[in-house]
């Protein structure tokens, strides 16, 4: 998984935001309030990243109706994987993601371990 262009990174921040269907004015009007850009160029984008497999569209009318279809959460789990398939030790760098959480934010990871455990012991 390739990491987001800026653009990219931009018209995803809104889409997430939005959080349901989005038509490319939007997100562009939105976009504009910070810098200008074409409404075609954030047309080809959002149309890249519906291809890509980042967003799903309906057509109503003349215009695409944009939808999320994976999470902020899945793009960054995604690049911590990539991150951790090239390290010389993942797990010795596991741990030094851990040193730097919020004491609430081991607590859930632990959940989420013990939640983990759980399925596989049942399995």
């Amino acid at each position: 998984m390739s990491r987001f262009g800026d653009l990219e990174a931009a018209i995803m921040d809104v889409m997430w935001a939005a959080g349901g269907p989005i038509r490319v004015r939007d997100v562009a009007d939105e976009l504009n309030r910070s810098r200008p850009l074409a409404f075609n160029t954030v047309q080809t984008v959002m149309d890249n990243l519906f291809r890509k497999g980042w967003l799903n569209r309906q057509k109503s009318g003349r215009a695409y109706w944009y939808v999320t279809v994976r999470s902020r959460e899945d793009y960054v789990a995604g690049l911590m994987g990539e991150a951790l398939a090239v390290a010389r030790d993942p797990a010795a760098t596991l741990v030094r993601l851990v040193e730097d959480l919020e004491p609430s934010e081991v607590a859930q990871l632990r959940a989420a371990l013990n939640a983990a455990a759980e399925r596989e012991a049942g399995q």
